[in-house]
């Protein structure tokens, strides 16, 4: 198991920071891809959109979360 890793990115000009585990920046990639975006415009629009008394770290991790909820109910 891997432990929280601090990583940077540019959303809306200006560098930000996260910490995630690399469980979930790997699944935060794939989702990316999925969804044939950018990982910095996936990050800007939740940090767009999350709960601006959550930190950006742990909306990455809900939306995550949420993405893996939907993706099981989706299976056949």
């Amino acid at each position: 198991m891997s432990g929280v890793r601090k990583r940077s990115v540019s959303i809306h000009g200006h560098r930000t920071s996260f910490s995630l585990e690399d469980a979930f920046y790997d699944l935060l990639l794939d989702i990316a891809k999925a969804r044939d975006v950018t990982l910095a415009a996936l990050i800007a629009e939740v940090d767009e959109t999350r709960d601006r008394d959550s930190n950006l770290s742990s909306a990455l991790r809900l939306h995550v979360l949420d993405w893996v909820r939907n993706a099981g109910n989706n299976r056949v």
